[in-house]
C-alpha cells in the first residue's frame, strides 16, 4: 500500500486490477524489476482514479522518497527523466506510436497504450473537424437567417455570441458551445438547427440529440421541446427539430455483454447532424469512439459547462478543449467568413491554433440576475476565492444564498427534520404521480459522499425517519408512498438508464404501488417496482449525481474529509444545480480549502489541441 505522499500525489491505493497489470506488464518483460512493476499498478490505477496517463514528474517530485521506497531503491529518483529512461530500456514500454502495453511520451506521460490511442485518435479528429469548413452557403442567406433568429440588440460590447454559436453551427464541422448554467446553451442550439433546417431547403436533415446519461438525456429532449415552443419558429422548422434524445451509448448501438459499438469508423452513424450535450461529463474512450463514429460530412454540436465536475471515468475532454488562454481568439480566415455573415469577431491572430475558431463561451446567464446571490457566488468559486465565498454567505445580504456551520453528526437529524419538512412539503401534499415528479425536483440535500454521517446512504435513512415514512413500507417490502428512485444501472428493455428519477405512488385501478417515471410523450408512465433495474433512493444524492439537473433549491453538507474530492469543480457544480436558492451547511475550513484546490487529472490532450504553451 502507498504511503500518504504516494496517495496524496495520485489520490489512490493500488488496487487487485492494478497488481494483476503490473504482474502481466513484469512477465512480458521477463520479470521486469519492481520499478517496472510499480509504473504499472500506477499507471493503470491512475486511469481508474480519472487521469488519462501517469505523470512520472509529480511523482519524480516532492513524492520521490516514498515512490524510492516503493520501487525498493536505496536513493530516490533526482528527476522523471531518470524513471524514464529506466523504464524505455524495458521492451513493454514504447515510445509514441510504438505497439506496446506502455507507451512513455517525450514529456514523461505513461500511459496504458489503449489511452494514449484514444487520446491521439481524439485529438486527430477534432483537429481535423475543427479545419473542415461548410462554406459552400450563400452568406446573404446566411445572414438573413442569422437576423431572422438573433436579431440585432443595439449598443452592446462585443458580438453576440449566440449569433456567433449558430454561425459556427453552420460553417464548422465541429462547434463547441461552452458556458454556465442559463447562459443559453439549449436556446442557442435550437435556433441552430432550425436555421441549419432552413438553409437545407425541401430536405429534412437527419438530426441526433444524446447526453451522457439517461438523466441527461431526458432534461436535454425537455429542454429542447420547450425551446421549440417558446421562441417564434414556422411551424414545419419547429417539426424538423427533434423531439427525443438518447444516451450516447444508445446512438452508437451498444453490444450487450461487449464493450463494442454497432457504430464506428466501418460504419458510421446515419446523420447529417449530432449534438451532445453535458459534454463535460464524456469521459475520453467514449469521446474517441463518437467521433470515431461520425461520417465524415456530419456536423458535430457539443455543449457543455467546462466549469463543472469532469467526466468519473479517465479524461477532463471538455475542459481541455476549452482552453482558457485562447477563448475568444479567431484567425483571420474565420473572421473574414464571419463578417461576410455580418459578424465582427475579435482578435484575428495568424497562427492561432486551429481549434481556436470552433470553440464559444456564453458567458450571460438568463437564469440568475448578474446580481443575485447565486450568481455572485459561482463567480467567487470559480476564482477560487473561497474566504470571499464565505464571507458572502455569512454576511446574509443575499436571499438566495445562506450558510450555516455543520452540525455534528450527533446534532443533524434535529437540524434536518424542520428544513427536509419544508424543502419536501409540496412533494408529499402531492397525490398524483405526475405532480409528484413535477414536485420533487423543487428541493435537494446533496453530499460529496455516498457513505459516512454526511453520506447519501445515511442521509436518506434520516430523510425517511424525519418526513415519516419510514413506517409506511409495504409489508415485507421495500416499498411506500412517495419514496423517491434514482437508477443506477441501464435497462434498455425497459428504457430506464443510470441516473433516471421516479416515485412510488399508487397503482392504477387499485392495483397497490408502482414505480412511476416520465413517459416520452410528456405524461407518466408505470410499472411494477419489482421490475425496477438497481435503484436506490433519492432524497438526499451524491453532487456527481446531481450534474444535468436543475432544483428550485437545494442543501449541501459539506464536511471535511477526502479533499480528493472535495474540489472547486465539486463545490461549483452543486451551487449551479440550484434556480432560485442555495444554501451550504459546511466545515469552513473545508470550504475554503475545497473552492482553493481545482481538479487535476493528467492528460496529453490539451497540449495536443494546442501545442506546448496549452
Amino acid at each position: 500500500m502507498a504511503d500518504d505522499k504516494v496517495r496524496e500525489a495520485i489520490s489512490l491505493e493500488l488496487g487487485s486490477l492494478d497488481r494483476a497489470f503490473a504482474g502481466f506488464v513484469c512477465r512480458l518483460a521477463d520479470g521486469g524489476s519492481r520499478s517496472l512493476w510499480l509504473a504499472a499498478a500506477l499507471a493503470s490505477r491512475a486511469t481508474a482514479d480519472g487521469s488519462v496517463c501517469l505523470d512520472l514528474q509529480t511523482l519524480a517530485g516532492e513524492a520521490a522518497d516514498a515512490v524510492a521506497r516503493l520501487a525498493g531503491k536505496g536513493e530516490p529518483w533526482q528527476d522523471a527523466g531518470e524513471w524514464g529512461e529506466e523504464l524505455r530500456s524495458f521492451a513493454v514500454v514504447g515510445a509514441p506510436g510504438e505497439t506496446a502495453p506502455l507507451i512513455l511520451d517525450h514529456n514523461n506521460r505513461l500511459y496504458l497504450h489503449r489511452y494514449w490511442r484514444y487520446e491521439k485518435d481524439l485529438a486527430d479528429r477534432l483537429q481535423e473537424r475543427a479545419s473542415t469548413a461548410h462554406r459552400d452557403l450563400d452568406p446573404a442567406e446566411l445572414s438573413r437567417g442569422l437576423d431572422l433568429l438573433f436579431p440585432p440588440q443595439g449598443q452592446h460590447d462585443g458580438p453576440d455570441w449566440q449569433r456567433v454559436a449558430a454561425w459556427l453551427a453552420v460553417t464548422c464541422s465541429l462547434t463547441v458551445i461552452a458556458g454556465g448554467p442559463g447562459t443559453g446553451k439549449t436556446t442557442t442550439l435550437v435556433k441552430e438547427l432550425a436555421l441549419l433546417s432552413e438553409l437545407s431547403g425541401d430536405r429534412p436533415l437527419r438530426i441526433a440529440l444524446a447526453a451522457p446519461t439517461g438523466k441527461a438525456a431526458g432534461r436535454l429532449k425537455e429542454a429542447v421541446s420547450q425551446a421549440r415552443e417558446r421562441l417564434p419558429l414556422a411551424a414545419e422548422t419547429a417539426a424538423r427539430i427533434p423531439a427525443e434524445a438518447s444516451t450516447i451509448h444508445r446512438l452508437l448501438g451498444a453490444v450487450p455483454g461487449s464493450v463494442s459499438f454497432r457504430h464506428h469508423g466501418g460504419n458510421p452513424l446515419p446523420f447529417e447532424v449530432v449534438v451532445v450535450d453535458e459534454a463535460s461529463m464524456v469521459d475520453l474512450p467514449l469521446m474517441a469512439r463518437l467521433l470515431d463514429a461520425l461520417a465524415p460530412e456530419c456536423r458535430l454540436i457539443l455543449l457543455g459547462d467546462r466549469d463543472q465536475l469532469a467526466s468519473v471515468e479517465a479524461g477532463a475532454v471538455l475542459g481541455d478543449i476549452c482552453h482558457p488562454a485562447f477563448l475568444e481568439r479567431f484567425s483571420p480566415e474565420a473572421a473574414a467568413s464571419a463578417a461576410s455573415a455580418g459578424i465582427s469577431l475579435p482578435t484575428a491572430l495568424a497562427d492561432v491554433p486551429r481549434l481556436c475558431d470552433a470553440v464559444v463561451t456564453l458567458k450571460t446567464s438568463h437564469r440568475f440576475a448578474a446580481a443575485s446571490g447565486i450568481a455572485a457566488l459561482s463567480r467567487l468559486v470559480n476564482e477560487g476565492d473561497g474566504e470571499a465565498a464565505l464571507e458572502l454567505m455569512r454576511a446574509g445580504e443575499h436571499g438566495d444564498i445562506g450558510w450555516r456551520d455543520l452540525p455534528p453528526p450527533a446534532g443533524l437529524a434535529a437540524l434536518l427534520k424542520e428544513r427536509l419538512a419544508e424543502g419536501y412539503c409540496d412533494y408529499l401534499a402531492a397525490t398524483d404521480p405526475a405532480a409528484c415528479l413535477e414536485r420533487l425536483s423543487a428541493f435537494r440535500l446533496l453530499s460529496p459522499f455516498r457513505q459516512g454521517p454526511y453520506g447519501v446512504v445515511a442521509l436518506n435513512a434520516l430523510a425517511e425517519r424525519a418526513l415519516g415514512l419510514a413506517g409506511r413500507h409495504v409489508a415485507g417490502s421495500p416499498w411506500y408512498g412517495h419514496r423517491p428512485l434514482l437508477v443506477t444501472r441501464n435497462d434498455h428493455q425497459l428504457r430506464l438508464f443510470n441516473g433516471d428519477i421516479g416515485v412510488i405512488a399508487a397503482g392504477p385501478a387499485g392495483e397497490g404501488v408502482a414505480a412511476w417515471f416520465p413517459a416520452p410523450d410528456g405524461g407518466v408512465r408505470h410499472l411494477s417496482p419489482l421490475r425496477l433495474p438497481p435503484h436506490e433512493t433519492v432524497f438526499a444524492m451524491t453532487v456527481h449525481k446531481s450534474q444535468g439537473s436543475e432544483f428550485d433549491t437545494l442543501l449541501l453538507l459539506l464536511p471535511p474529509g477526502a479533499p480528493e474530492l472535495l474540489t472547486r469543480e465539486l463545490v461549483y457544480t452543486a451551487i449551479t444545480r440550484a434556480k432560485r436558492r442555495v444554501e451550504i451547511w459546511g466545515d469552513p475550513a473545508a470550504f475554503i480549502a475545497a473552492v482553493s484546490r481545482r481538479v487535476s487529472r493528467s492528460s496529453g490532450l490539451r497540449e495536443r489541441l494546442w501545442g506546448e504553451e496549452g
